[in-house]
């Protein structure tokens, strides 16, 4: 096919040889499978900001740090140029947190190269070698869908540990990828985690918490629909009150169970924190209408 613009410099440099097909095209970015020497990777490129339908919402991009002062200055004034630093770093977010993430042992897809607002990194595939699919195409018995909940539950717990929270795990982010095996052995199905852009530190995010709940929610509530006994299980609570207290690690054994504490409201806090967004609000929204004028 020929190739998208934003893939000729790829092309130009040798990253790319040729570009096969267009995978998929999603809020944030349209993916492309290409060929790369002997090898098929794919191509991620991410949409510009005005033409993505995912909002860089505060709740991700906060305490995010760039090394910088003149950018970190300009992303705080929100000027042209801070806002073209802004993207950079949202685009680089998952470029980091891939290659963080593979470095501690998660199942992510491997990263090759990042140039140009594109991110080359491997192909997950099925038996087939065609391109994986994703969780929600596929229907599992309960015995796979207790599996596979366990290695993803696993797979939260190693990520937290190398200080990193996915922060929209779901059925639509992981792929059921097929792994050979070794000496004639029958291969194996297995989950890789993807789409990292709005992954958070776990320590530097105050938002982080209540992401991981979700992500783990969101897993219970997807593998529940095969193997109900799932929608029983407390797994999220569990993880985080077990990693504050500095108690958590990759072989950490975890029960599923968890029981919360039934102390008084201190309502005057929340009204406290409820005034406190509001005026961050506020002040974001005079940035952003200062910005534009």
């Amino acid at each position: 096919m020929k190739p998208p613009p934003r893939l000729q410099s790829l092309i130009e440099e040798g990253l790319i040889d040729t570009v096969v097909r267009q995978l998929m095209s999603g809020k944030e970015a349209m993916v492309f499978v290409v060929r790369c020497g002997d090898e098929t990777r794919c191509a991620k490129i991410y949409k510009e900001a005005t033409h993505r339908s995912f909002r860089q919402a505060v709740d991700y991009t906060e305490n995010r740090k760039v090394k910088n002062s003149r950018s970190a200055r300009a992303m705080a004034k929100g000027s042209k140029f801070g806002r073209q630093e802004q993207e950079a770093a949202w685009q680089s977010a998952e470029v980091d947190a891939l290659y963080r993430l593979a470095a501690a042992g998660v199942r992510v897809p491997t990263p090759y190269n990042f140039c140009d607002g594109v991110l080359l990194m491997e192909l997950v595939t099925d038996a087939h070698g065609d391109a994986a699919p994703r969780l929600n195409d596929v229907a599992f018995t309960p015995e796979q869908a207790l599996a596979h909940h366990a290695t993803l539950v696993a797979e939260v717990v190693r990520m937290l540990c190398a200080g990193v929270v996915h922060g929209d795990l779901s059925e639509f982010n992981i792929l059921l990828a097929h792994t050979p095996g070794a000496d004639g052995e029958e291969g194996v199905d297995g989950p890789v985690i993807i789409d990292l852009p709005q992954a958070v530190d776990a320590a530097g995010n105050n938002h982080a918490q209540r992401m991981l709940l979700r992500d783990v929610a969101n897993l219970r509530d997807f593998f529940g629909q095969f193997a109900p006994a799932l929608l029983r299980t407390d797994y999220g609570p569990e993880i985080w009150s077990l990693y504050q207290a500095g108690l958590l690690g990759n072989d950490t054994p975890l029960t599923g169970r968890f029981a919360r504490a039934h102390a008084d409201v201190d309502m005057q806090a929340v009204l406290r924190e409820i005034d406190d967004a509001r005026a961050e609000d506020a002040a974001r929204r005079l940035r952003m209408a200062m910005a534009a004028g």
